[in-house]
């Protein structure tokens, strides 16, 4: 993903690849997201390996994003309101150290923002349990394979689109709306 001076850069775990991508591609100033996987311990991992849970890495979103349009701060709201950030490794029936919560920060700014914007969740009692949300450097990122890219608007009638997607794009949207695309 090219980096334009204009641009800044976000990655973020929140369960499957597929629903991050879905959500944050609809998102006003968001110009690219990519499906992937971070931080872990092996070089070039594979849907395969990181879904037998042995490379450490969590499935994450890359999201390109012009600042002007949409902060940092408003990624995070999107975030912790699209997926469930008290479950440890496991968002509904995706089950496994791949699918934990994480705000994998690209630099001190959004480390700060990220920690603070937890606290505030944290105090707030918005949730019941507490935030299990891993905030760490982001240590490492591989693009998932091509067939990850894209995928919920390629395949809108695919079982787990239809049925886990969806709803959370629908949700997202009708929470969102003045945050969308036109």
């Amino acid at each position: 993903m090219e980096n334009q001076n204009n641009l800044e850069e976000a990655t973020l775990g929140a369960g499957c690849f597929w629903c991050v991508e879905a959500v944050f591609q609809r998102l006003e100033g968001v110009t690219h997201v990519v499906s992937g996987y971070s931080n872990g311990h092996v070089n070039n991992p594979t849907y395969k390996a990181v879904c037998e849970g042995t490379t450490g890495h969590a499935e994450v979103a890359r999201i390109q994003f012009d600042p002007s349009k949409v902060s940092f701060t408003d990624i995070l709201e999107v975030f912790w309101n699209t997926h469930d950030p008290t479950t440890l490794n496991r968002q509904g029936n995706d089950v496994g150290t791949q699918y934990r919560s994480g705000v994998y920060y690209h630099n001190e700014k959004q480390r700060e923002q990220a920690e603070a914007y937890k606290a505030q969740l944290d105090a707030s009692g918005a949730w019941s349990k507490p935030i299990v949300t891993e905030i760490v450097a982001l240590d490492n990122y591989y693009p998932a394979e091509n067939y990850h890219q894209n995928y919920f608007n390629n395949n809108p009638d695919q079982g787990y689109c239809a049925f886990v997607v969806r709803p959370k794009v629908e949700k997202f949207q009708a929470q969102f709306a003045s945050k969308l695309k036109r």
